[in-house]
């Protein structure tokens, strides 16, 4: 299930009834599960289970009993009982996972709407915007701002609605933010989220339903119960509800958990666009009229967003960094795939809106631009006159909707023939429609039902379906997402090198020409119209197929409209001339022109270590001196004329837009938690800085994940913790793996999930906070910075013993046969960290209960800094906690993390699974970790104030602590499994001829049985 660590709804505080009515809930599964393990394996595995958890703390951290009396339980187990066992744990997670996600959508109901009829009502405002109140506002482009920062950072309120909408305007009326800034954010607001397939997803899809089956069966226990107490229902439905849920329990517990095969990227497709299908679709229209009820009524006098102000991106089936799997046929299959989703959403939507709409002429006006549409669509399409002007003669908007309804459908015809469609760079596959009888594009479709809903309203109607309809249309296009095309820096400029030696057009390889002779010669060739690359193609496949990937974006946009791919990413971006290595492949394939220096390709970026991190205001200066890109990024935002910029004065030209990705894996990985993160918070203020002077404004693009080793957090409190200047109303973020069906898989929670991230934007382009300017604070932050990264590096990089260790205590060799993703979970060949990605990284040091990547170093560099003057800087200290929002996310993270951390259960990892010659070594590592954990608890603890982790959250404490008892046994299984395994294997390389009872196939099952009932218990792998 989704991640605590993600804090998709961590922030939601439960009402007393509906925790109330949580833990009745928790109770019920747990005796329904235990009737069915009773019924389908008999007593002793209830027993057996009971026995575990009795042995073991119900907080968690330790054994009852000494650890050996656990150990002779657990050993004695048959595999199969062991394996039935772990899935009996890992189901009471799903399980209880699906309770809470379940009454943390009615506790985002409660926060939305609950307090409509309680809100205080704002003083009337003033002729020229401002709020008759003489509570002070400063503006936000600078000044002094002590009044927000009071009202909104130190704050506690009691508001239940805090980050809402209904929470947000009334605020900023109290606030008296001038209505002209509102009005301006408003108009510029741009919201992007961007779903990637990263392999953090470990739940089959079949799983994921037999999730949503039992949320509906808990809502239907919820009314029974309901009815019960109002004496509206009868005993025998509670009974009946409860039946029902007990057989979806027992279909599941008869279901595999583990992936049959590898999924392919069309299968990662798949599974995406179910979010789309089943939630996202119908929940943006309400979005949008959230957004525009609570601004109306603050501020009746403003206008709403645009339909489209939160729109969505796509990693899925075009992201090819590190999966050879995502091909140009794939990327276009998925395009296809979209297209495909979207218009049979418009067809249902459409035929509801036939249903619906039945005007007759003879009770209703018509104006003449209905009239003159439906002449046309007679002479274009005279079948659908023939077949339905008799049955709809008096009935207009029938008709006119059955012409729109018979282009759509051939407009999916021809998507189906494209999607199967041969050589995808030959010319466009021929068709006998003609383009009357389809859509070529989705502004035809926009403009007739426009046309209807103007008619509509000029007769004082109004059709909330139809409304809807256009919303949905604005925002998803025919394309459904946006497809962000993703490579590694290295691929370009391979293939540069391979072109320019078999031309011959340099006096060296290219790769061998230092950064200034790169980049001046990439300019060269990117003002000539000379072609480089030659027709035929005698290149390497890894070149061909870098150049097919340009040459697809090309045809992409030919096909399905610009707006489908135009975002290309260059990962592990170091210098200038990677960003003009992707622009003379655009200029190759057409997507730039160097005689109008337009381009239809977005080249962002994406800084993702930390030592890119401080060089990225370097680059980007350097590539905004460059006359040539600036002349590129100007064309390229005029273009674009759909799109507002936020000038600064009415009527100025829209800024040229450079969007710059920022990575929280990698830079995490390769520095430590606090160290990544100053990082990134100072990549953000320098960029800003270094654009504003050339004309530029920047959209930053956060590269999160779901843990928070990879960036994860409450999305909220992120938000609000970004320096100054830096949202300016835009924002675009990943949403990755397991975190999307946290956030995304119950309508509610997807609309409150939305809402507080528009929520958060506003607020933090509205309400900015100088303190994200004092120096002084920025150089302890730095210097406290330094000391954590030095700290974690000495045990990552420098100590000697380090990496057998983790790959000898963790399940890093199993985690790596889960079949949950179609990308390798390395960059590379080899067995270093460097070429490991941060995900599998992550999701070992989850399993084994260390979480090293979210907290080690912060410790170390606490005390040192507090050292120096200890009554002082602890006071310093707690006051950054309670004034700067930077510092309080940190530490709020750092507390979290702590919290699942359990130093017990993984010293049993280090104990059983080190090789016996190496246990003394390893034993010295755990102890390093060991001590830097209970310095770095003491620390965070004194300065939050409190007397345990989580005490200021009850929510996410009893979160964590429902499970963390349950874990530790769970624990114990998974090390007596992978020891068996691993003794399997030895066995079979040494060649003794030992034969094991069980095959490798049995064992490895095992194991990964127990690594998806932890990532269930954890709520969270990478």
């Amino acid at each position: 299930m989704g991640s605590i660590a993600d804090g998709s709804n961590s922030d939601l505080m439960m009402p007393p009834r509906t925790e109330l009515l949580l833990q009745h809930r928790l109770t019920m599964i747990e005796a329904l599960l235990e009737e069915v393990l009773q019924d389908e394996c008999g007593q002793d595995l209830v027993d057996l289970l009971q026995q575990l958890r009795s042995m073991c703390s119900p907080e968690g951290q330790a054994p009852r009993v000494p650890e050996a009396e656990v150990l002779k339980v657990v050993e004695k187990l048959e595999l199969g009982e062991a394996i039935r066992a772990a899935r009996a744990f890992a189901l009471y997670f799903q399980l209880i996972n699906i309770a809470e996600q379940h009454y943390e959508q009615e506790a985002s109901i409660y926060r939305t709407h609950g307090s409509l009829q309680e809100r205080h009502v704002a003083p009337a405002a003033t002729a020229d915007g401002a709020a008759a109140s003489q509570t002070p506002y400063t503006d936000a482009r600078g000044g002094s701002a002590e009044h927000i920062e009071n009202s909104l950072y130190e704050m506690t309120p009691p508001d239940h609605n805090l980050g809402t909408f209904s929470w947000l305007f009334p605020q900023l009326k109290r606030l008296n933010v001038p209505t002209r800034h509102i009005q301006q954010l408003i108009d510029a607001l741009d919201v992007k989220l961007v779903f990637t397939a990263h392999p953090t997803e470990i739940v089959r899809s079949t799983i994921r339903n037999k999730q949503r089956r039992i949320v509906s069966l808990l809502s239907d226990l919820d009314a029974v119960e309901s009815g019960l107490a109002a004496r509206t229902r009868a005993d025998w439905e509670l009974d009946a509800a409860r039946s029902l849920l007990t057989e979806e329990i027992r279909f599941w517990w008869r279901t595999d958990e583990l992936h049959q095969f590898k999924p392919e990227v069309l299968d990662e497709v798949e599974y995406g666009l179910h979010y789309f299908d089943e939630v996202l679709f119908d929940a943006i229209p309400q979005l949008y009229r959230r957004l525009s009820q609570n601004l109306q009524e603050a501020f009746p006098q403003l206008q709403p967003p645009q339909y489209d102000f939160c729109k969505f991106g796509s990693w899925v089936g075009s992201d090819r960094d590190g999966n050879p799997s995502v091909t140009p046929e794939i990327t276009w299959q998925t395009a296809c795939y979209q297209r495909d989703l979207v218009l049979q959403k418009y067809i249902s939507a459409v035929t509801k809106l036939i249903d619906l709409l039945s005007l007759s002429m003879h009770w209703c006006d018509v104006r003449p631009d209905l009239l003159d549409s439906l002449e046309q669509d007679q002479l274009l399409m005279p079948e659908i006159y023939d077949q339905l002007a008799i049955r709809f003669r008096q009935e207009p908007y029938r008709l006119k909707l059955s012409y729109i309804l018979k282009r759509l459908k051939n407009t999916r015809d021809r998507n189906s023939q494209q999607t199967q469609g041969g050589d995808l760079f030959a010319a466009p596959l021929a068709t006998t429609l003609q383009e009357p009888q389809y859509y070529t594009n989705v502004e035809a479709f926009l403009s007739e039902l426009l046309v209807i809903n103007q008619n509509l309203q000029g007769t004082g109607l109004h059709c909330r379906e139809l409304e809807d309809l256009i919303c949905q249309v604005e925002i998803y296009g025919f394309n459904l997402t946006q497809l962000d095309i993703r490579q590694d820096s290295s691929y370009h400029s391979d293939a540069i090198t391979e072109i320019a030696d078999y031309l011959q057009i340099l006096p060296q390889p290219y790769n061998e020409l230092s950064e200034a002779e790169r980049t001046q010669w990439l300019i060269q060739e990117l003002q000539t119209r000379r072609p480089l690359i030659p027709t035929e193609l005698p290149f390497s496949d890894r070149t061909k197929e870098t150049i097919d990937t340009f040459k697809v974006a090309r045809r992409l946009q030919e096909e399905f409209g610009q707006d489908i791919c135009r975002t290309y990413i260059i990962s592990m971006c170091h210098d200038v001339s990677d960003l003009l290595e992707v622009l003379l492949f655009s200029k190759e394939t057409g997507l730039y022109d160097p005689a109008t220096h337009r381009g239809t390709l977005h080249v962002v970026p994406l800084f993702e270590t930390v030592d890119d991190l401080k060089r990225a205001p370097e680059v980007m200066t350097a590539l905004f001196e460059l006359p040539l890109y600036r002349t590129y990024l100007n064309a390229e935002t005029s273009t674009e004329t759909t799109e507002n910029d936020n000038p600064e004065a009415e009527g100025a030209a829209p800024l040229a837009l450079q969007e710059v990705m920022l990575g929280y894996s990698d830079s995490n990985k390769d520095s430590g938690f606090l160290s990544s993160n100053w990082e990134i918070y100072k990549a953000q203020q320098s960029l800003q800085k270094t654009a504003a002077p050339y004309g530029v404004s920047l959209r930053i693009f956060h590269g999160r994940g779901g843990s928070v080793g990879r960036g994860g957090g409450p999305a909220y409190e992120a938000i609000l913790a970004q320096p100054g200047r830096t949202i300016d109303g835009r924002i675009k973020i990943t949403e990755q793996g397991e975190v999307v069906a946290s956030k995304y898989s119950l309508p509610e929670l997807a609309l409150y999930n939305l809402e507080t991230i528009t929520t958060a934007v506003i607020q933090a382009s509205l309400l900015r906070s100088t303190i994200d300017d004092i120096d002084p604070w920025h150089e302890i932050m730095e210097d406290l910075s330094a000391r954590s990264r030095k700290k974690y590096r000495s045990l990552i990089y420098e100590q000697d013993d380090f990496v057998d260790f983790f790959y000898q205590v963790t399940p890093i060799q199993e985690i790596s046969q889960l079949q949950i993703s179609s990308r390798p979970s390395r960059r590379r060949k080899g067995n270093t960290l460097d070429s490991l990605r941060a995900i599998p990284w992550v999701f070992s040091w989850t399993q084994s209960r260390f979480l090293v990547p979210a907290w080690y170093g912060v410790g170390t560099a606490l005390e040192e800094f507090l050292t120096e003057n200890s009554a002082e800087h602890l006071s310093l200290l707690q006051f950054f906690y309670a004034k700067w929002p930077f510092f309080k996310m940190v530490v709020s993270k750092v507390e979290m993390t702590l919290s699942k951390v359990d130093l017990q259960i993984a010293h049993h990892y280090v104990h059983e699974l080190s090789k016996p010659e190496d246990r003394e070594r390893f034993e010295h590592v755990f102890q390093q970790i060991s001590d830097e954990y209970y310095l770095t608890r003491k620390l965070i603890l004194m300065i939050t104030g409190r007397k345990q982790l989580l005490d200021g959250d009850p929510n996410l404490k009893r979160s964590v602590q429902l499970r963390n008892g349950t874990i530790v046994p769970l624990g114990f299984l998974q090390v007596s499994l992978l020891n068996r395994l691993r003794n399997h294997q030895s066995l079979n390389a040494a060649g003794t001829g030992v034969r094991s009872q069980y095959s490798k196939g049995e064992l490895l099952r095992g194991a990964l049985l127990t690594i998806n009932g932890i990532a269930a218990g954890m709520r969270n792998t990478g």
